[in-house]
Order: structure tokens, then sequence, then C-alpha cells
């Protein structure tokens, strides 16, 4: 039997072989790596699960509100009825719209000032519903961008140790720096299981937010010109 199948039969017969034990065993710098790449892991599922309802929830609303938009044929009954869409950002691009049109129909200002007023209230409106879509997606893209080198350091961390202890033993033997070499391989690991799915949720969402951005866009436009051929 080599040096390998000791150090496994030995491991083996005293219970260390489960990875909870291997974490437990690990240097305080393996662990604390591993603590913050778990806690990043855990704060993108939570995000991933949250952004994925609201995006939802978003597309659904703004499909029923643009065909309500369509089919009525007075601003007001929709200005009226836009409330049920509290989370469709299209929605509320036209409630600010309705809002400012009213009040510098009020006004009785110049016809190029409520335009310009219109067009701007318009496009602050997209904006800040734009950044309400992505807010929390620099997490995901930070932690998609910095988690493989967190685990790497820790990798490397391990790999440093399992030499320094080779170099202090008398003989080298797998049963000196194998278990560093494991803590090691290990926060490659967790770095990898935390920052694929942040890429993956992050391209996806993204995605969303631009189809919804332009919805917003085209709305907009659309209803310019729809206030300008009344106003005509």
């Amino acid at each position: 039997m080599d040096s390998m199948e000791v150090y496994l039969a030995t491991v083996q017969a005293s219970g260390n072989a489960s990875m909870l034990s291997l974490i437990l065993d690990a240097d305080i710098i393996v662990q604390l790596t591993l603590l913050t790449l778990v806690l990043m892991s855990l704060s993108c599922w939570a995000i991933i699960i949250q952004k994925f309802f609201r995006l939802q929830t978003a597309t659904r609303q703004s499909a029923r509100f643009l065909k309500l938009f369509w089919d009525s044929g007075r601003l007001d009954a929709v200005y009226e009825q836009s409330g049920m869409f509290g989370k469709s950002p299209v929605a509320q691009v036209f409630k600010s719209g309705y809002q400012e049109l009213a009040k510098v129909t009020s006004a009785g200002g110049k016809h190029a000032d409520a335009q310009d007023n219109l067009t701007r209230t318009l496009r602050r409106a997209t904006s800040v519903e734009q950044t309400n879509l992505e807010r929390y997606m620099t997490w995901l893209a930070t932690t998609g961008a910095t988690a493989p080198f967190i685990g790497l350091f820790g990798t490397v961390w391990g790999i440093l140790r399992a030499f320094q202890k080779l170099g202090n033993a008398q003989q080298a033997a797998i049963q000196v720096v194998g278990p560093d070499i494991a803590h090691a391989l290990v926060a490659t690991a967790v770095g990898l299981v935390a920052a694929i799915p942040a890429v993956i949720a992050f391209n996806f969402f993204s995605a969303k937010v631009r189809i919804l951005s332009v919805e917003m866009d085209n709305f907009s436009a659309d209803f310019l010109n729809m206030v300008k051929r009344h106003v005509a």
C-alpha cells in the first residue's frame, strides 16, 4: 500500500472525510476566505430570487398596461387604472408624464415649453425606473468578478502552508501536505460556486432590464407623438 492509500485509509478511519470537518481543520485564513465567499454567495442568491420575481412581475404588468393604454381612447381613464400596475415601469413613466401634462395644460404655458417639460419628465421618469430595475445588480457583477480571485487567494495560502510543512518535515509524505492542499482546492471550488451563478444571473437580468428600458423609451416617444397630435 503506497503513501496515498495509507493517507486515505487514515482519513476514512478517523472520520475526517466530510467537507465540514475538512473546513473546520483548515487554517484561520482559509476559513475566513471561505466564510467571505459563502456570505457573498448567499447574498447573491437572495438578490437573484428577489430580482427574478421583480422583473417577471414588471414584464407581465407592463404588457397588460400597454394593452390597456392602446385599447383605451382616453388618457384620464388610463391614469385612473394605472394604480393597478404598481410594478410596471412603463406605467410609472406614463403616470409621471400624465401628471406633467395636466400641470402644463392647466398652467396654459407655451406649446414648445410644454413639450420640452413633458420630454424632460418622461426622460427623468425612465431613468428613475431603470435605476430601480438595476438595483443590487452591481453586487452580482462584483461577486462574479472577484469571487474567483478571493478563492484563488485561499488556494495560494493553502499551498504555501503545504510547502511550509513540507520544508519542515523530515521526510516528504502526502500525510504532511494533503490536508492543506485539500483546503486550497476547496477555496477554489467555493469561489467558482459563488461566481458562476452571479455571472449568469447578471447577464440574464441585464437582458431583461434592456428590454424594459426599450419599452419605456418606445412608450415615451409614442406618448409624446400622441400629445403633439392632440395639441395640434
